[in-house]
């Protein structure tokens, strides 16, 4: 009972700051900068600007390095901010790693977004009961509708190479998901990992003849590097599909994803909730349902696939 008054505390002491300033603090851990992660956070910010709060925002980039994003963590628990916000998984468990050491005075909600599976990276306890002062939107991609896309692309594919960092708890579940599918669906998985960025463009050379495609999930580090993974599938024929859609724009083949900024906007609508008092113990977390198909017919072209009529009719979006 003492711990469910100090959280319903500190909840009230955000909701009448807003109420009486008439501005709130948000911290922002961002993980790195890439278009998909930048696009949450506009998304982010444009949410609460065009629904009435007043937000000042303390940004802080680790730009792919998990100490950095640890060190903004802790950084985060010492500006007393009224929501701390936390884009993509190593920046989420960092910040969640500083709440649970910080002092009860000095406890704030946390909100992620971009994380795949925030259970498996020890986020939450359940989606439906994430705990007392942790929830946010998960970017939890249906797996099995991303491979029965590429595999209309490419109906003979036997290999399905996967690019990552083993180091991302999201990338380490997407591929034991990967390989748990390909068993029914016919084909089997090259992995290659890169721990930061500089080693990406070897990885991906690595692939190449141990597989008849890549696939790039939603990992920060490959995804902040993609050019050089682009390069590579140029040079060798090599089709790259993409879990994020900001990457066909890049360059990639293909991807069958979200709209980042509407991810972000949506966290926006679960921020006002808190902000306006709701505890994120009531809050479960959300999943956004909206995929998009979109193909970049002149990046297919270059490495030698032909996208199927059928795709190119579903298509949100061709880029040519």
């Amino acid at each position: 009972m003492k711990k469910a008054m100090t959280i319903l505390g500190l909840l009230l002491t955000l909701y009448t700051q807003h109420a009486g300033a008439g501005t709130v603090m948000i911290s922002v851990n961002q993980f790195v900068e890439h278009p998909a992660l930048d696009a949450v956070l506009k998304g982010f910010q444009d949410y609460l600007k065009e629904n009435g709060v007043q937000a000042e925002y303390k940004v802080h980039n680790a730009q792919a390095n998990m100490g950095t994003a640890t060190q903004i963590g802790q950084q985060m628990i010492g500006e007393k901010a009224d929501l701390l916000v936390a884009i993509a998984t190593p920046s989420a468990q960092a910040t969640v790693q500083a709440l649970q050491k910080a002092p009860a005075d000095l406890k704030r909600p946390v909100l992620f977004t971009a994380v795949t599976d925030p259970v498996a990276a020890g986020l939450v306890e359940a989606f439906d009961k994430p705990g007392d002062y942790v929830t946010g939107v998960s970017d939890l991609l249906p797996l099995d509708k991303h491979m029965q896309m590429i595999m209309t692309f490419k109906p003979d594919i036997k290999r399905l190479g996967v690019l990552y960092n083993a180091g991302e708890a999201n990338s380490k579940a997407i591929v034991a998901t990967l390989k748990e599918l390909s068993q029914s669906m016919g084909f089997t998985v090259a992995e290659a990992t890169a721990a930061k960025t500089a080693d990406v463009y070897a990885a991906a050379k690595s692939l190449v003849g141990r597989c008849d495609a890549v696939f790039i999930p939603t990992d920060n580090t490959i995804v902040s590097s993609l050019e050089s993974v682009l390069k590579v599938g140029t040079q060798n024929k090599l089709p790259i599909f993409a879990a994020d859609v900001d990457s066909v724009q890049r360059g990639a083949v293909a991807a069958m994803g979200f709209d980042y900024y509407k991810h972000g906007y949506q966290t926006g609508a679960m921020a006002k909730k808190i902000i306006e008092g709701a505890s994120p113990a009531t809050l479960p977390v959300e999943f956004q349902q909206d995929l998009q198909l979109q193909i970049n017919l002149k990046a297919a072209a270059a490495m030698g696939v032909v996208p199927p009529p059928v795709l190119i009719k579903e298509a949100t979006r061709l880029y040519k």
